[in-house]
């Protein structure tokens, strides 16, 4: 009788974990030996958190067509707003708040770390890189808190992706929906959909921080040329909306990666579930299913994200980005 061998997925992620742990004292070490300041200010986590849960929670409706659309596009395949009847229709309207509850406390949290992370780490990576290499140190801040809200993001996700394409999770809330995933498939299967988390979150967090730090900076330093006040809501907006269309378009194949991994029982390995979008008839361009509904999405998820975010952080006396 020949032996399925199955891979070891807890020992995998011991593994990952050790590596980043390993990867970030070797941050802060590096941080400690040019004697840059980690400043942990807790304003900007409060300000995170509260953007991010309230942006991806009003565009939850949204969220459930457009992964309805990358789950089975055979079905869904006449558009974003035929899709939105055609579950209004199927399983009534209350379908679209599908994942509500952890959306909001997920990406509530995520948020929190993400913007937290990403503004703290700022000026430690800029010691470390040079007051003239500045972008690059943007860039590096945006990764680390990508990789770090990642994690922590990912049972909230597997959660929400079920309750939107498993019926059997469909009437599960956040308190009983992870026991029950945890029951099912192991704490280890839920944490293996990292890579593929890992795959959206980092492009999308430097896609949507590093290009709205940029762009409003910019904006600044130019109307600063013409205006003796700078409009700070004009900027924010104007710097926001175009901040979404380029983390849309960085992150969209890792969301369809996403999707795809959460679409069988166990989740697909993350090879897998790339290979298996790759060898559908589209090919290459299958990454990018859904992007009409995800520009809709994310554009108005991060417009309201980033001007609530310099919102939050204004009433708590801190400056609106780029406006220093």
């Amino acid at each position: 009788k020949l032996k399925t061998v199955v891979p070891n997925r807890s020992s995998s992620w011991h593994h990952w974990s050790s590596r980043c742990l390993l990867l970030l004292q070797a941050l802060l070490l590096a941080a400690t030996t040019v004697d840059a300041k980690l400043d942990i200010d807790y304003r900007y986590f409060v300000a995170g958190g509260t953007c991010a849960a309230f942006s991806h929670g009003i565009t939850t409706p949204i969220d459930v067509v457009k992964t309805k659309i990358q789950a089975n596009p055979e079905k869904y395949n006449k558009g974003l707003l035929d899709a939105t009847v055609q579950i209004c229709k199927t399983d009534g309207p209350k379908a679209l708040l599908a994942g509500l509850g952890p959306t909001v406390v997920g990406y509530g949290l995520e948020g929190a770390m993400k913007f937290g992370v990403y503004e703290v780490c700022k000026p430690v990576f800029v010691q470390l890189c040079g007051a003239s290499r500045e972008k690059l140190a943007f860039v590096l801040s945006s990764f680390l808190a990508g990789a770090v809200a990642a994690v922590l993001l990912v049972p909230m996700e597997s959660l929400r992706i079920k309750q939107v394409t498993d019926a059997s999770f469909e009437n599960d809330t956040l308190l009983t929906g992870i026991p029950k995933l945890i029951r099912n498939e192991g704490w280890t299967a839920i944490m293996s959909g990292v890579w593929a988390m890992l795959a959206k979150q980092v492009p999308y967090t430097f896609g949507k921080q590093v290009s709205f730090d940029i762009i409003a900076s910019t904006l600044y330093t130019f109307l600063a040329q013409f205006v003796q006040v700078v409009n700070k809501w004009l900027v924010s907006v104007a710097s926001a909306f175009c901040a979404s269309i380029v983390a849309c378009l960085c992150s969209q194949p890792g969301d369809m990666i996403l999707t795809e991994t959460y679409q069988s029982d166990p989740p697909k390995p993350f090879g897998v579930a790339v290979q298996k979008i790759y060898h559908r008839p589209g090919g290459l361009a299958e990454f990018f299913r859904g992007t009409q509904a995800r520009i809709v999405h994310v554009g108005m998820i991060i417009t309201s994200q980033l001007v609530v975010y310099d919102i939050v952080k204004q009433l708590l006396g801190l400056p609106a980005t780029g406006s220093h």
